[in-house]
């Protein structure tokens, strides 16, 4: 095929739709997810990938059984999560849940990814659900992980998202329990 076309773009937003139409009917969906997940990194691209549902893209990889689809996905909602429109959608389309149960994932970049983007989407309105009880056992978890991304990650968000009444409630109930229930730490 001839990929000159690549060339002609004169625009951010017409590089993106070329994304966006490619994602759609491409066999390298990997790739074009992982070029928008990318892009999502920019903030002058927000509005653009905003236009295009994006964000409702990046909620549709999670999920998926493809776990490269769930990791650039996740990455991308990292990414979009810093933006006060993309948060809305993410928000408004029960991205905390569907963020959450990525938590237990295997892969250390998408729980990474995971936790970052619940610190980036703790607002007064979502911390209630972000830092419930099952979520702050399962940092208290990672903060003890051999991973010391994921260790230090876990304790920012215990620091930042969290208040030390949550944390100690949160503790006591672990007292005696080795693991948090359905949620193994990533390899």
């Amino acid at each position: 095929t001839d990929k000159s076309y690549f060339y002609t773009v004169s625009s951010t937003f017409e590089y993106l739709c070329l994304f966006h139409y490619f994602f759609s009917l491409s066999e390298a969906k990997e790739q074009v997810l992982a070029n928008l997940a990318n892009f999502a990194y920019d903030p002058k691209n927000m509005e653009y990938l905003r236009e295009l549902q994006v964000p409702d893209l990046f909620l549709d990889m999670l999920t998926e059984e493809n776990e490269n689809f769930v990791e650039f996905g996740m990455g991308g909602l990292c990414n979009l999560s810093m933006d006060p429109g993309c948060r809305d959608i993410i928000l408004e389309n029960d991205g905390i849940s569907l963020i959450t149960n990525h938590l237990s994932n295997r892969r250390e970049e998408t729980v990474l990814s995971a936790v970052t983007t619940l610190m980036n989407l703790t607002t007064p309105a979502t911390c209630s659900q972000i830092t419930e009880p099952g979520i702050v056992q399962c940092m208290l978890r990672f903060s003890l992980a051999e991973s010391p991304r994921l260790r230090n990650l876990a304790s920012v968000f215990l620091q930042d998202c969290c208040s030390q009444e949550q944390v100690r409630q949160a503790e006591l109930q672990m007292q005696g329990v080795q693991t948090a229930i359905g949620i193994p730490l990533p390899e």
